[in-house]
């Protein structure tokens, strides 16, 4: 398949110091950190933090390096903050696990991935203040570290779309609760992916794929039809048409971006759901005796300051985050924030072409009043 944009690409951040950290996890999983560094930024004062990048399922650290707009890495270089670390973990499509029958959940993340991916960030940089920003199940997943008390001393954390109050439309409840079963027993499928449609004709994947884009006339990005199958409500669920570039807005730049996962994950968020909170998935695996059955458990014990974003267009998390600022603003009044982003949705507040004008400000203003500046 010819791609317009190289897959795995460093061409948007061409101007940086680029160094990838592999590491381990306990449960022995090979996951990555990439750093990318600009010494002579022109901002003075931010020299003592470092930000830390998290990406969601399906997803990969690539979605805050994209070439095609002003991405986040670039865009925190250029206002001053020239330590910036994207993490790759095993919900990553540039590792294989999420293809595997693993059946990991979000447990595993929250014990293994996020508790690794800080020590060998705090290898590097020491003392130095750390700030998170967050997407989707990857905001969930470090929600669940920070709020367990696997991960600490975290200065300050973003949150796009989730954090530890997941809730979906009636539809994708309905997907949640039947999907995994219906798809894994029922057509042998154990994975969904977008690259479905170019799978061989009349094969199951590529049946599943035309099948779906039948109820997706918005657009003939088959990829666009799938990801809306595989989160989510809406025509389409991801994002705001309007709001990516031309050059993101194709097949294979999608299914670069958001590629395939396992159906397992979907059981612990339909878990999630139905509870109306972070919940353990299995509260008798004496592997996680460690992690709380409830996340929230010691909300007002957790000091750090929480800046949760969500587009008024959500169609796959809808008022997650409304729901869980209010909640955390129960158990400690005055420590969180709440932005709502006009005309955007789930994952354009971070890939959207001016998300640069529209949404990055309010990360950064949120940055420096918790930073060094």
């Amino acid at each position: 398949m010819e791609h317009r944009i190289p897959r795995f690409t460093l061409d948007g951040v061409r101007d940086a110091e680029v160094t990838v950290h592999p590491f381990a996890t306990e449960d022995e999983l090979g996951l990555q950190l990439t750093r990318f560094r600009r010494d002579h930024t022109p901002a003075q004062g931010a020299q003592d933090d470092v930000v830390l990048l998290v990406h969601g399922l399906t997803s990969s650290s690539d979605m805050f390096i994209m070439p095609e707009h002003t991405n986040l890495v670039r865009f925190l270089h250029d206002s001053g903050f020239g330590d910036v670390w994207a993490l790759d973990f095993r919900m990553s499509n540039r590792f294989p696990y999420t293809l595997e029958t693993r059946r990991h959940t979000l447990d595993d993340i929250a014990q293994y991935d996020h508790p690794a991916a800080l020590r060998e960030i705090r290898r590097h940089v020491g003392a130095r203040r750390i700030h998170v920003v967050a997407h989707c199940l990857g905001s969930v997943t470090f929600h669940m570290s920070l709020f367990s008390g696997a991960v600490r001393e975290i200065a300050s954390v973003v949150a796009n779309s989730v954090a530890l109050t997941p809730r979906v439309h009636p539809w994708a409840r309905l997907k949640l609760t039947l999907g995994p079963a219906l798809l894994e027993y029922g057509t042998g499928l154990s994975y969904l992916d977008p690259r479905f449609r170019d799978a061989p004709p009349l094969t199951r994947r590529w049946l599943l794929a035309r099948a779906v884009s039948y109820f997706h006339p918005e657009c003939r990005e088959a990829a666009c039809h799938m990801q809306s199958f595989m989160w989510g409500s809406g025509r389409p669920a991801m994002y705001r048409h309007r709001n990516l570039a031309r050059r993101t807005h194709v097949h294979e730049r999608l299914a670069d971006l958001n590629g395939a996962c396992d159906l397992h994950y979907y059981r612990h968020v339909r878990k999630m759901v139905a509870a109306g909170r972070a919940v353990k998935s299995d509260v008798g695996d004496p592997r996680y005796a460690a992690l709380p059955d409830d996340y929230l458990v010691n909300a007002a014990d957790v000091d750090t300051p929480i800046l949760f974003l969500t587009g008024d267009r959500n169609e796959v998390f809808t008022d997650s985050n409304i729901v869980c600022h209010r909640v955390l603003s129960e158990a400690a009044p005055g420590r969180h924030e709440l932005r709502i982003l006009p005309g955007y949705g789930h994952i354009d507040p971070l890939i959207g072409a001016n998300a640069h004008r529209d949404v990055f400000p309010h990360i950064l203003d949120f940055l420096k009043r918790h930073s060094g500046r």
